[in-house]
């Protein structure tokens, strides 16, 4: 028996995309009582709710995510604020927090402010405006920027970001105990004398790093800070320094500027990891770059931080949050580029 023909009315419906109106006439309701069905504004006559939904099911009507917020009084999207998105670390963070915002009917707007501290909190009040919520991911900007934006009584969520003192919730890597499993390491291959390519002098996670190697004494190990930055090109740029240093190990702030190190130090005439070990942070991988894949390296679970992140910032808009700062740890991935030293660095005597 064939399938029953369908109305006219509903074939030329189909045929054009499908309106609020349409299933209100399909249904045989107003357009109000569709929209307080689907928006859950207020209480509707069960048989009127399940013709509505009847009707939004045979036509294929797909309601509007941001009208559907407007109703609620919500923008229906989240926002996130990065440094730079040319670091290949903040993908993976940014699928995460859209797939938890994608779960919960949101959108993700996401601004980035190019490694600009005083751009930070303009940024962050424009997605203060027309998000729910936001996520300031590795924020470079000072206390008092971020308490102002906490004055607002807007949900936010720092990430990578802890500030003693203010309760604001936040989920970062925990980047002194991934810095201690490096210096460990190196302590056990036998280094005493390591020099640090610092990173972006305004970043929280780079602080960590350096308060972890200020700890390092406790090995037997000596870490020479060098001003670098955060990129391949910089790192490449930080070879002469390291060579003047008299270290026989180099940690980086992250693997690009372990890996531009690595290239420049190779070039020199160094072998790695023979005459120098290079250990960088973030577990970056990189098709172009295909050193970044024997780097020894501190390792984090990426998705797992956005994925926390989001989730925070979500429980935060329902009902919410504690303001205790979340930890993910960091794991320490033994590769390619670290072994013991081929002879002791000199030492003063």
């Amino acid at each position: 028996m064939g399938a029953a023909p369908v109305p006219a009315v509903r074939k030329g419906i189909r045929q054009r995309r499908v309106t609020i109106t349409d299933v209100g006439a399909v249904a045989g309701v107003s357009t109000s009582t569709v929209s307080r069905v689907l928006n859950g504004t207020a209480r509707v006559d069960p048989e009127l709710a399940r013709r509505v939904q009847s009707a939004v099911a045979e036509l294929g009507y797909r309601p509007n995510a941001a009208a559907q917020g407007l109703a609620r009084g919500e923008a229906g999207a989240i926002g996130v604020l990065v440094p730079d998105l040319a670091n290949p670390y903040f993908p993976d963070v940014l699928k995460s927090v859209s797939a938890v915002a994608r779960s919960h009917g949101r959108r993700v707007m996401v601004m980035e402010s190019d490694e600009d501290p005083a751009s930070e909190h303009e940024l962050a009040e424009d997605l203060m405006r027309c998000c729910d919520g936001v996520l300031l991911c590795s924020p470079r900007m000072d206390r008092a920027a971020i308490v102002d934006l906490t004055l607002r009584g807007h949900p936010l969520v720092l990430v990578n970001r802890t500030v003693p003192g203010l309760g604001i919730p936040s989920v970062s890597a925990d980047f002194y105990g991934g810095m201690t499993l490096v210096c460990g390491h190196l302590a056990q291959l036998g280094h005493r004398r390591v020099a640090y390519l610092s990173g972006p002098e305004a970043s929280w996670a780079n602080a960590e790093r350096i308060r972890a190697f200020d700890a390092a004494a406790a090995f037997g190990v000596e870490v020479t800070v060098i001003p670098c930055g955060h990129t391949a090109r910089q790192g490449y740029g930080s070879a002469d320094a390291v060579r003047a240093a008299d270290v026989t190990a180099v940690v980086a702030y992250n693997d690009l500027v372990a890996t531009g190190a690595v290239t420049a130090l190779e070039e020199a005439g160094l072998r790695i990891p023979e005459d120098m070990s290079v250990i960088g942070c973030d577990d970056i991988s990189l098709d172009d770059l295909p050193g970044s894949r024997r780097l020894t390296t501190a390792s984090m679970a990426r998705h797992e931080l956005g994925t926390r992140a989001a989730r925070r910032l979500e429980s935060l808009m329902a009902d919410g949050d504690d303001t205790e700062p979340h930890y993910i740890p960091m794991e320490l991935r033994i590769r390619h580029t670290s072994a013991p030293p081929a002879a002791l660095p000199h030492t003063s005597g």
